[in-house]
């Protein structure tokens, strides 16, 4: 019913950026607040920044400045640049949303993810 389609991951050497991009598609009625995750390998997934549906944007410590989060409602897009890219940042990157799914208000919402892209920083 409900698709976050993630893009832009690959391979690139510190200091190069990266802009992630997320789409959603689907029996969408709404979408509330949209977010990056990141899982370094063998451990937790750990939030970057969420971002409501009015631009209201929280970000974690992890992010030091270099990453930007940017969404397009009328999209249903998030997207997220990082810049000053480091050997420390690589891993599988995911994108997260509370979607309200249906042609109504009253429709089911739900917490959807996509299936994550891989960023690797490495020279």
């Amino acid at each position: 019913q409900v698709l976050l389609a993630e893009s832009g991951g690959g391979s690139v050497q510190p200091g190069e950026s990266l802009t992630l991009s997320c789409v959603a598609s689907g029996e969408i009625f709404s979408i509330g607040y949209m977010g990056w995750y990141r899982q370094f390998q063998g451990k937790e997934r750990e939030l970057i920044g969420i971002m409501a549906s009015d631009g209201a944007l929280s970000y974690l410590d992890s992010a030091e400045g270099r990453f930007t989060i940017r969404r397009d409602n009328d999209k249903n897009a998030i997207y997220l640049q990082m810049n000053k890219l480091k050997p420390e940042d690589t891993a599988v990157y995911y994108c997260n949303a509370e979607i309200t799914v249906g042609n109504s208000k009253f429709g089911q919402k739900g917490n959807f993810w996509g299936q994550g892209t891989q960023v690797t920083v490495s020279s």
